[in-house]
């Protein structure tokens, strides 16, 4: 899978943090370019990386073959074994100077004032996240849900304080999940959140239509094995209405 190393990419600043990791700018020290480095840390055991590891990769390194303008290019993939428990898989993409925090720094605000715009990931963080439980790509989907909410009310759609109480916050909207749902690997326990009913989603997005509505209640789907794929989001019946899309 790895074809780089490590050595290759000098840091130069780091740009962001969030749940999954550190990224840094850096410099390929072969072309002089800079680049984004995404590192993280994967359990492993005899069988070598998880599968869902190995599978992100692959899918990003399909993404590349596009070449689709609005679609960041994964350029490399290096591992570091660093014990027989743990390797540093580090992620190699082309650096993009603006991002959507700098977009919306720039960008008329149509409503909100600048202080009102934040790009907080707590706020887009799905609950196997929050919860410390393991988590794959579906956690995407959640954050895109998220957004997607967002466009339409002009505002997040969960803005919690901490990962308890947005956690707390998402449950107000969906309702608490049955137990079967509830990952076991984690220390938080469903029976700290009241029994709660799931709300109409038009209650908190009131603009948005039926089908996005449906679609949007698919992508904040509490178990992410239930939570709709991305290809299967963008054949919704949401993006096959030509008056959703005008």
């Amino acid at each position: 899978m790895a074809h780089g190393t490590s050595l290759q990419y000098e840091p130069v600043a780091e740009i962001g943090g969030g749940a999954y990791g550190t990224v840094y700018k850096a410099r390929d020290t072969e072309s002089g370019q800079f680049v984004a480095l995404k590192s993280v840390r994967v359990q492993t055991d005899q069988n070598g990386l998880p599968i869902s590891t190995v599978r992100e990769v692959a899918l990003l390194k399909r993404l590349e073959q596009f070449d689709h303008p609005n679609v960041v290019r994964l350029m490399d993939v290096c591992a570091t074994q660093r014990s027989d428990q743990e390797t540093k898989v580090t992620l190699v993409f082309e650096h993009v100077d603006q991002d959507l925090k700098t977009y919306l720094e720039k960008a008329p605000a149509a409503g909100l004032s600048p202080g009102r715009i934040k790009v907080v990931t707590l706020w887009y963080r799905p609950p196997e996240v929050l919860l410390q439980s393991s988590y794959a790509t579906p956690v995407d989907i959640w954050s895109t849900g998220c957004i997607f909410a967002e466009m339409f009310r002009r505002k997040p759609l969960f803005c919690g304080e901490s990962e308890v109480d947005q956690l707390g916050k998402i449950l107000q909207v969906i309702g608490l999940p049955p137990e079967d749902e509830w990952p076991t690997d984690v220390t938080l326990s469903r029976k700290h959140f009241p029994s709660l009913l799931p709300r109409p989603i038009t209650d908190f997005v009131p603009e948005i239509n039926e089908q996005g509505a449906q679609l949007l209640l698919k992508m904040l789907t509490f178990d992410p094995l239930k939570r709709i794929s991305a290809m299967n989001a963008l054949e919704h019946a949401y993006f096959q209405d030509e008056e959703t899309l005008t």
